[in-house]
């Protein structure tokens, strides 16, 4: 296990020992500091040792709903992520509002009129052809790119790997395929990127003794994608290469890596329920007075996404704000873990702050 280490300036330098981290913090040279990964990391206070680098690589290997990331150098794993994207919470949110619209709408057009003095808006500019990423695509690929960033600013990446998929024969095609392109251009201005086929990242995760677990792919452990991340990141560092000699030849691999233990955390994005004025469906309530739905922020002090400590029956749990609740008799926040299940719900008085919404939940 290795931690990231920065100078003075903030910039990434070759991770170290935990030992050699503590040595430092004891003798005042460094100190530690958060990031939005929740990764231990530290801060020189004086002039580095040394300048020098190794490669390290950083290895994404995408999906429709999960994604798997690894970071490696040739001596050490450095980091492994389990990313749950949101193209399932994104698209059933479309599929609402789609409804909703096409409600309003036939609400709004008076079909007994003549089509010529129907309440029919023109269309400001031409938006039957876009060329742009749908907003469940857009959703996965954007949480891709904030986790890239972050680990970019903790570790000094210098390659970065991306499993490109390709639908070949009867295969169906596949929403993964769907904003590649637009991927890599993103990645390309952070640090050099290139590409991998999927049968490459098996063989090299075989290689390399890494697990797969292919029948439940939800499972949040290294072994349903974050290997793969590991597998790609290696790509850097091995090859399988042709030789000839006077009687053989064939392929043999080339290079070697250190797979070890390295942090791994599952990074989800929160889902937030933006103020609406009113719900899908009508609801008596007392007139000229609406009940709220959705909304970031509550009158506590809290605001969704805050990871905060709560406490109730002598029982202490971590989570996230999500909402609140309050009548004339209770007043209450609801804390969720990092799936959006909901914890429970506790008194604003029991609920204690432990850091301000960074968008992202993360958990060991």
């Amino acid at each position: 296990m290795r931690v990231p280490v920065l100078d003075k300036d903030g910039k990434p330098l070759m991770p170290t020992k935990p030992s050699r981290a503590r040595r430092w913090l004891k003798e005042g040279k460094a100190k530690i500091i958060h990031n939005n990964l929740n990764i231990f990391c530290i801060q020189l206070l004086v002039e580095p040792s040394g300048q020098e680098q190794q490669p390290i690589a950083l290895g994404l290997d995408p999906g429709k709903k999960f994604t798997g990331v690894g970071v490696q150098s040739a001596k050490f794993t450095l980091f492994m992520a389990h990313l749950v994207l949101p193209f399932p919470d994104v698209t059933k949110k479309m599929s609402g509002r789609l409804i909703l619209r096409r409600a309003r709408r036939g609400r709004r057009i008076n079909r007994m009129e003549r089509f010529r003095k129907r309440a029919h808006r023109q269309k400001r500019f031409e938006n039957r052809k876009q060329n742009k990423l749908p907003p469940s695509i857009r959703a996965n690929k954007e949480l891709e790119l904030r986790v890239t960033k972050e680990i970019v600013k903790l570790f000094p990446v210098t390659q970065i790997t991306y499993e490109y998929v390709k639908a070949k024969g009867d295969k169906g095609f596949s929403p993964v395929m769907v904003g590649q392109k637009v991927m890599l251009q993103w990645l390309s201005e952070i640090v050099p990127t290139n590409i991998q086929e999927g049968w490459q990242t098996s063989i090299l995760r075989q290689q390399l003794g890494l697990s797969k677990d292919k029948k439940n792919k939800e499972k949040q452990i290294p072994e349903t994608h974050a290997h793969d991340g590991i597998a790609l990141a290696a790509s850097n560092f091995m090859t399988f290469s042709k030789f000839h000699t006077a009687n053989t030849r064939g392929h043999h691999w080339v290079g070697e890596v250190v797979v070890n233990h390295a942090p791994f955390r599952v990074v989800a994005r929160l889902r937030v329920f933006r103020r609406q004025l009113h719900f899908e469906n009508p609801v008596k309530d007392v007139p000229g007075n609406r009940k709220r739905k959705g909304g970031t922020v509550t009158p506590f002090g809290f605001r969704s996404g805050d990871l905060v400590k709560a406490q109730k029956a002598l029982k202490v749990c971590i989570g996230w704000i999500g909402g609140y609740t309050q009548t004339a008799k209770t007043k209450n926040v609801s804390v969720y873990d990092h799936n959006w299940h909901r914890i429970g719900q506790f008194s604003p008085s029991k609920v204690q702050l432990i850091k301000r919404s960074t968008r992202l939940c993360i958990a060991s």
